[in-house]
């Protein structure tokens, strides 16, 4: 595994551990149609800790474990920033998010 892919594997063990820490894990799997979105970060089916949960992280494991290269130039810290700027509980999770672009940058 290369360093970029090591990279993008610790943080998202790092995402995930921030969104349990601050509560913002799920234990429930959202609906089989809420995942089927076809809007940016799901917002019209899923809140931002269900579309980090059940779509992010699984996608990029995934890319990460099969050795493809990762989606450059995309930054998805901003919407989470707007989103959830008011929420306490969410500052260490965007600091996370704020990691993973810059490795995708």
């Amino acid at each position: 595994m290369n360093t970029v892919h090591l990279q993008m594997q610790k943080l998202l063990i790092d995402v995930e551990y921030t969104l349990k820490q601050s509560g913002l894990w799920e234990v429930n799997n959202p609906s089989p149609e809420a995942l089927m979105s076809t809007q940016p970060f799901a917002v019209d089916t899923l809140h931002p800790e269900q579309w980090l949960q059940w779509i992010f992280i699984p996608k990029m494991q995934q890319i990460v474990r099969s050795q493809q290269a990762l989606p450059v130039g995309f930054a998805i810290s901003p919407y989470f920033e707007q989103t959830c700027q008011s929420k306490p509980e969410w500052a260490k999770v965007i600091k996370v998010l704020k990691e993973i672009d810059e490795v995708c940058a």
